[in-house]
């Protein structure tokens, strides 16, 4: 039986990678900041299948926390085969709005956590010839959004990097893009979502499965819904400015992900 280390794994994105992940018959490592939240919903996914699931209580804003789970992904004895860096929020507010302090522990729950700890399970996954990364960025990271979108840049463009050096490895690494998800992202953000069209929600539990297949054909890259792809092709063919003005606008008052 193969064992996955979720990070976020308490709500939206995390949580519904759990439900998939355990239904599949996988030992999970949940990787969050509220024990007593992963305590409750490690012995719910035991309990309706049957699975063993370890909690790790750790912030990924912190070096502590980056390192405790550096070290589980280390562990050789009891191996992680999959790990899916899903940890992440957004600021409100244009640049300069917001607190440097508050941008810089975006950066690294965003980008230092997801390179150490990507770089911890490579080197694991390396050894045995098998293994598989999600980390999971945005479709704001093609399109102008400030540290947000950066941040999601640098995850896609690290990943699909990482993903070209270790193609003959056996070890698997994807960026996930997914839009607008409903989930806590937002509420946590404090950002009002009360004009985004429904048309534009994603359902987290088939945004995931899309998600795992991607994976498993080997692709580096899933934006995991035609509508999200249409877009995408329509923000590679409009001008930066016009974009830019646009994304301003929009972006920091609502902020995909």
């Amino acid at each position: 039986m193969t064992t996955a280390l979720i990070t976020g794994a308490t709500s939206g994105i995390g949580a519904a990678f759990a439900r998939r992940l355990a239904t599949d018959g996988h030992n999970l490592v949940l990787v969050a900041r509220d024990t007593k939240r992963l305590r409750e919903q490690a012995t719910e996914l035991h309990d309706r299948h049957g699975i063993e699931v370890e909690v790790l209580t750790a912030d990924l804003a912190t070096d502590d926390g980056i390192e405790a789970v550096e070290q589980r992904l280390g562990n050789r004895r009891d191996p992680v085969d999959l790990l899916v860096n899903n940890a992440g929020f957004a600021n409100k507010g244009r640049y300069l709005e917001v607190p440097i302090a508050d941008e810089l522990t975006m950066l690294k729950v965003h980008c230092e956590a997801v390179l150490r700890l990507t770089s911890a399970a490579t080197e694991a996954m390396r050894e045995r010839g098998r293994g598989g990364i999600v980390n999971v960025a945005s479709v704001a990271a093609f399109v102008p959004r400030g540290t947000y979108g950066a941040s999601k840049a640098w995850i896609v463009q690290f990943t699909q990097g990482a993903a070209r050096d270790l193609a003959a490895s056996g070890v698997r690494l994807m960026a996930l893009c997914p839009g607008f998800v409903r989930t806590e992202f937002h509420e946590r953000a404090g950002m009002g979502t009360d004009n985004i069209p429904k048309w534009m929600w994603l359902d987290a539990d088939k945004l995931v499965a899309t998600a795992l297949t991607d994976l498993a054909r080997g692709k580096s890259l899933s934006v995991p819904d035609p509508r999200y792809k249409a877009m995408m092709g329509v923000v590679k063919v409009t001008p930066r400015a016009l974009l830019g003005g646009v994304t301003s606008r929009t972006g920091r008052k609502y902020g995909p992900r």
